[in-house]
């Protein structure tokens, strides 16, 4: 079943797509469900379509995005979804822009991204942000890719460093993420970069959010489209919830618990 077009394409500029397995839908003779989702940086579901048994999320990609026209979307995704014929089909059928993880799968690629001359280029930006007991610093840096990979449609490599310090101990550990992009330098600064990379990586928080306060994973629904249905209703739930100014999702389910008849009326504009 496939959820398509819950939003219109004209009221958003970015969608992620990113996927996830529903643990608890799994029998034992059936394996778990698991779905493909495309969402908006405020976390608004886009579209949602499960992945069938035997394919991949690469081949459910094309039929998540199906009949969209995405002109000045830019779509991000991790590092499976890097690949000639999905960023052929973004580029040319549905004239969107891509920010796409590179990582060891595309060994050529990633080989090409890595080796660039990453120590000569600019430092494009730099954040720093203090929290849970850590300091941490992000640099970004971009470089064109005339002529250095046949990658389609891809115009520049971007590398995002992020070093973090303990601040009771003062270890220090650093991480490296690579993607390519088909933005060209005007079309994308430095801070618009790094927090279309690091907004897709905020998916992770947002499906944390759904197993934790709203019990995604641990869900016994198995039969028929129930899982896929359940998966939709909680996304929507999480919007209405994020509107009512509590400090977590706990405690905005907690507020809607209190008058139950009334306040899950309240959420949803109804008098």
């Amino acid at each position: 079943m496939a959820l398509a077009a819950l939003i219109r394409p004209d009221t958003f500029q970015v969608v992620a797509v990113d996927g996830k397995t529903l643990r608890g839908s799994a029998t034992p003779a059936q394996a778990a469900a698991h779905l493909l989702t495309a969402l908006t940086p405020d976390r608004r579901l886009v579209a949602q379509v499960r992945v069938p048994a035997g394919t991949s999320e690469i081949d459910a990609l094309a039929v998540l995005l199906e009949g969209m026209d995405l002109t000045g979307v830019v779509v991000t995704a991790d590092a499976l979804h890097t690949q000639a014929d999905t960023a052929t089909h973004l580029v040319k059928e549905l004239h969107a822009d891509y920010v796409l993880g590179v990582k060891r799968n595309q060994r050529t690629l990633f080989d090409q991204v890595k080796a660039l001359p990453w120590a000569q280029a600019p430092t494009l930006g730099t954040t720093r942000a203090r929290g849970h007991g850590r300091a941490q610093t992000r640099t970004v840096k971009a470089i064109d890719l005339a002529g250095r990979t046949a990658f389609p449609h891809a115009v520049q490599a971007v590398r995002l460093r992020r070093y973090v310090r303990d601040l009771r101990t003062g270890e220090v550990s650093w991480t490296c993420a690579y993607a390519v992009t088909s933005l060209e330098v005007g079309q994308a600064d430095a801070a618009r970069i790094s927090a279309l990379v690091r907004g897709h990586r905020g998916i992770e928080a947002w499906h944390h959010v759904k197993d934790v306060s709203m019990g995604e994973d641990a869900c016994k629904v198995r039969s028929g489209h129930g899982p896929d249905n359940l998966a939709a209703l909680r996304a929507v739930a999480l919007v209405f919830l994020g509107r009512l100014g509590q400090d977590t999702v706990p405690d905005a389910i907690r507020w809607v618990s209190y008058e139950a008849f009334t306040h899950p009326l309240d959420v949803i504009g109804l008098p």
